[in-house]
């Protein structure tokens, strides 16, 4: 892996380390269609819309959804690719030894 690519990757990472931004993910590519309205999203949340905007900003940010304005209301859709870059890097595949040691396969 190059430097580059680490780089970006730890942005990504960093990006679903916060829980608000990981409940986002999840909640977009849950959410029917696989794209959220944001109005769809901010209810699930104690958190104002401006700080639920910026979690959505980070993550579009780092590659991780897309968005599109539609009228007055901004959906953001999932990026596959981005997640599975990110599962690939994960991806043990019986590097794992000793007690308690699980497999890992994302």
């Amino acid at each position: 892996m190059s430097a580059e690519q680490a780089a970006e990757l730890t942005r990504s990472f960093k990006a679903v380390a916060d829980p608000v931004r990981l409940r986002l993910l999840s909640l977009i590519a849950a959410h029917e269609g696989g794209e959220a309205c944001v109005c769809d999203l901010t209810d699930a949340f104690e958190l104002s819309g401006p700080t639920i905007s910026h979690h959505l900003k980070v993550l579009r940010e780092a590659g991780l959804i897309t968005s599109d304005r539609r009228g007055t209301w901004i959906y953001y859709r999932i990026r596959p690719e981005a997640l599975a870059e990110l599962a690939r890097v994960l991806h043990v595949d019986g590097a794992m030894t000793g007690a308690g040691a699980a497999e890992v396969t994302v």
